[in-house]
């Protein structure tokens, strides 16, 4: 049987909807499924991963229904998973209407859908909250049971034995808000350790990246890096944004700070903050700074 995702990523939309798809990707795979990834050739995409992946990529022209029914027609796809923030309620009603199709919908937000199963995978996704937002016939994978790891993070669930005092900076594939270069500044005001980033090609401020941390020993800047499950392993705290990566970190049991820099990560900042888990609204340098001293000064194992 065929199956169709429906994702984007770009310098502007991140990556973390196409990496997580792959997730779900591989899961139907092992099932039998033949895998066919719908996407814009947008500028700063992760596309080249689908097909690192082994999967077939249609490109898009456009968001269209039409479009995009098009290349259902072409697979005779019966099964289809839309992880889009710009395809909506009625979107999904017109594509329903138009193939009877089944339909499951990512959502982060708790926005309306029309569709057969509601996906979000977050550590903070609550189903009661989706009642009134789906049809009454939808199913629900709901929270953490249904969390998307990669196999390396799964790999070091068990304790870490060899953490060191190195810090880990995550600021989502394209570093959206610019803010890399700005903590890598807080951490100069306090003692010196390694300091790993993880960013992708889709960052469109790499090039200032790769200049700022040229010639400096302690930090190393890790680029569409397979070894990140690793690397936060051996960390000691990480600073991250409250997004998919915060699954990822809290599976792992690493300390971290999460700094919001967008709209759609404010459930995941609520819930942290619930938790009692250092966060920061928006970045904020003497409050990022105090955070990191606080952290510092307590003994972790």
């Amino acid at each position: 049987m065929n199956i169709l995702f429906r994702a984007d990523s770009s310098s502007i939309i991140g990556t973390g909807h196409i990496m997580r798809d792959l997730v779900l990707a591989s899961q139907y795979r092992k099932k039998g499924y033949h895998v066919i990834f719908a996407v814009q050739d947008l500028q700063g995409n992760i596309n080249h991963k689908i097909i690192e992946s082994g999967y077939n990529i249609e490109l898009l022209k456009s968001n269209t229904l039409t479009e995009l029914h098009s290349i259902i027609k072409k697979y005779n796809i019966k099964k289809i998973v839309i992880d889009h923030y710009k395809i909506n309620w009625n979107f999904e009603k017109k594509l329903k209407k138009k193939s009877n199709i089944h339909i499951t919908s990512f959502d982060d937000i708790y926005l309306k859908h029309y569709c057969d199963t509601v996906y979000n995978h977050n550590i903070y996704a609550d189903k009661k909250r989706y009642i009134d937002l789906v049809p009454k016939n939808c199913t629900f994978k709901c929270g953490s049971k249904y969390t998307l790891l990669r196999d390396e993070f799964i790999k070091y669930k068990q304790t870490i034995p060899t953490r060191n005092k190195s810090i880990f900076i995550a600021m989502g594939g394209a570093d959206i808000a610019d803010l890399n270069i700005k903590i890598l500044k807080v951490l100069k005001k306090v003692a010196p350790t390694t300091i790993n980033i993880i960013t992708t090609k889709a960052n469109s401020n790499l090039h200032s990246l790769k200049k700022h941390v040229k010639g400096e020993q302690n930090i190393h800047l890790h680029i569409d890096s397979n070894q990140v499950a690793s690397l936060l392993a051996q960390s000691s705290l990480a600073i991250i944004t409250p997004s998919v990566i915060a699954n990822e970190v809290s599976f792992i049991n690493i300390p971290f700070i999460a700094i919001k820099v967008a709209d759609n990560q404010q459930e995941m900042y609520q819930y942290l903050k619930k938790k009692k888990i250092p966060v920061l609204e928006s970045f904020h340098k003497d409050k990022l700074l105090k955070k990191i001293k606080q952290f510092l000064s307590v003994k972790h194992d």
